[in-house]
């Protein structure tokens, strides 16, 4: 059972199809730690141009999803209800294995420091046992009108 489904989900981030890569919050600790699921499908659109004829997931999108992920972290604690988080930085970002269609990816965000409107997460993605991406992101939490 899923703590948050993907219509809960759309009320935290403001991505939406096609750019919404979670499809349920699996565990949620806020300030601590985030679980998610992605189903990764063949009708993805990002598909039909990498590669044709042999699909990948495109590390950058695997990224983002961890992105979304934390973003759902940060966004839950109660100093930043109904503000946008937004990727500062990728830092150490490792890919060790390929997404391709029928995967589920799970992703796995850490809160590692947190300073004001800004903070630091561990994140992975996993498919089976097996680390997919690893990186350490750095966001920047303002009210979605604000210029950071």
């Amino acid at each position: 059972m899923s703590v948050l489904t993907a219509a809960e989900i759309m009320t935290l981030i403001p991505n939406r199809y096609p750019i919404l890569f979670m499809d349920r919050v699996d565990e949620l600790n806020p300030g601590e730690s985030i679980t998610c699921t992605k189903n990764v499908t063949i009708n993805e659109e990002f598909f039909q141009g990498h590669f044709p004829g042999n699909p990948v997931m495109p590390g950058v999108l695997i990224i983002e999803s961890l992105a979304q992920a934390a973003s759902i972290l940060i966004l839950k604690s109660e100093q930043f209800q109904g503000k946008t988080a937004y990727l500062g930085a990728i830092k150490q970002a490792k890919f060790r294995k390929v997404v391709r269609p029928g995967d589920v990816l799970s992703l796995y965000v850490e809160m590692v420091k947190q300073r004001s409107n800004m903070g630091t997460v561990k994140c992975t993605a996993s498919v089976g046992e097996k680390v997919a991406c690893s990186a350490d992101l750095t966001f920047i939490v303002a009210a979605a009108d604000d210029k950071i």
